[in-house]
């Protein structure tokens, strides 16, 4: 593999940046780059003619045109579990400054300095009592969205002896197998809503989530419920929200993304987006976007795909050359291949064929060289979004 053009955007994490080796070229902006590193900055793909690849260092991934990645070719990659830990404490610890009203306790602590030190003691009893608050405990706790931080969020709240009632309308049964038996599922969302004393909302944000709390959610919620937002902005109608603690209908709102409408309400608390700002958070991100993008320049392998099926295969020492054929997912695209390579006298050594139901995703190891004759005819297929070789030498490493 010659040297490969990597543009990375932010501050990655550099311990994620370590593990590209030299075959890899870092640039702060690259219009050659053939792999995209990022955080949360949004992303032109026209800015990246030759991109084939994009590894976001978090979750989600609404900063990135994901459709239109997927009608060019290019595969994009998130890191579902890498911050799960640093969104879990901080979703427990605003919990518990919520319920225990330490924001006001503690902004009350700030103004003793005015009070004489022989009457400090009898200030904080006499004024304390203003601050009483309610333990976590005994409370129901409800969770939508159960990905890696929904579920963690859940078994956390087991672990506060809180009830816990989760609702995921497409659950990932790996995630779900991770969740502690005590944690319930709702079959609906509305049931949920009608139980739960907290509500915390941890879904992607898409076209079908944004405005998920609208007022119809809002109805369905138990009266003073508080609502936590540590997913995307918007997901929740500011307009609906404010009208709802206005009319007192839920106790407060606790957020991870200031916005203009909330800033100063006494009862919405918010963090400066710090769901995943740890050292650790942004260090296992930055590794595990590094090394998914690896893979798939280096073998074509899909690991956390958001639009391409995930398909890992190690290719034989035997195997000369591995071809990527990129697809939209219709019959007979197997034979058509097939045939153009057994016409060039291409011997198959393995062949493998994945779908996600919009795209196939083929990676096919044959014996000797691609040539760029044989590739533009398989480009010419109707249906082929994009075709990738990928020389390998004996030992089944990529050519350097």
């Amino acid at each position: 593999m010659t040297t490969c053009p990597i543009a990375i955007l932010n501050a990655v994490a550099p311990e994620g940046l370590d593990v590209f080796g030299e075959q890899y070229q870092l640039h702060a902006d690259a219009q050659d780059a053939l792999g995209l590193v990022l955080r949360s900055s949004p992303v032109d793909l026209d800015d990246y003619p030759n991109l084939v690849a994009i590894a976001r260092a978090g979750a989600g991934v609404n900063n990135i045109p994901v459709d239109e990645a997927s009608e060019r070719g290019i595969c994009v990659f998130n890191t579902p579990g890498a911050n799960a830990n640093a969104v879990v404490e901080l979703l427990f610890t605003m919990l518990g400054i919520s319920l225990r009203n330490l924001h006001q306790g503690m902004d009350f602590c700030e103004g003793l300095s005015a009070v004489a030190p022989e009457n400090l003691n009898a200030e904080v009893e006499a004024r304390k009592k203003m601050f009483k608050g309610s333990e976590m405990s005994g409370k129901t706790l409800g969770i939508i969205g159960l990905g890696q931080i929904g579920v963690r969020a859940a078994n956390m709240g087991i672990y506060h002896n809180m009830r816990v009632i989760g609702y995921d309308p497409y659950p990932v049964m790996d995630n779900i197998h991770d969740l502690l038996p005590k944690v319930e599922l709702a079959k609906a969302r509305r049931d949920l809503l009608a139980q739960a004393d907290v509500v915390s909302l941890h879904v992607p944000l898409n076209k079908n989530t944004k405005g998920l709390v609208n007022q119809q959610f809002i109805d369905f919620m138990k009266e003073d419920a508080l609502l936590f937002n540590y997913a995307r902005g918007p997901i929740v109608d500011e307009d609906v929200v404010l009208k709802a603690l206005e009319n007192g209908k839920i106790a407060g709102h606790i957020s991870d993304f200031p916005s203009a409408k909330f800033l100063d309400h006494e009862k919405i608390l918010l963090t400066p987006h710090l769901g995943a700002s740890t050292a650790e958070s942004e260090e296992n991100c930055a590794c595990m976007a590094t090394k998914e993008l690896k893979g798939y320049l280096e073998y074509g392998n899909i690991t956390h795909s958001v639009n391409f099926p995930n398909v890992e295969i190690i290719p034989t020492v035997w195997v000369h050359t591995r071809l990527i054929v990129i697809n939209k997912d219709r019959p007979g695209m197997i034979g058509l291949m097939s045939n153009i390579l057994g016409k060039y006298g291409i011997n198959i050594m393995s062949y493998t064929n994945q779908s996600n139901g919009t795209l196939g995703y083929n990676i096919i190891d044959t014996e000797c060289a691609v040539s760029p004759n044989v590739r533009q005819e398989i480009e010419s297929v109707q249906g082929v979004i994009r075709t990738r070789v990928i020389p390998l030498k004996n030992g089944g490493e990529p050519e350097k």
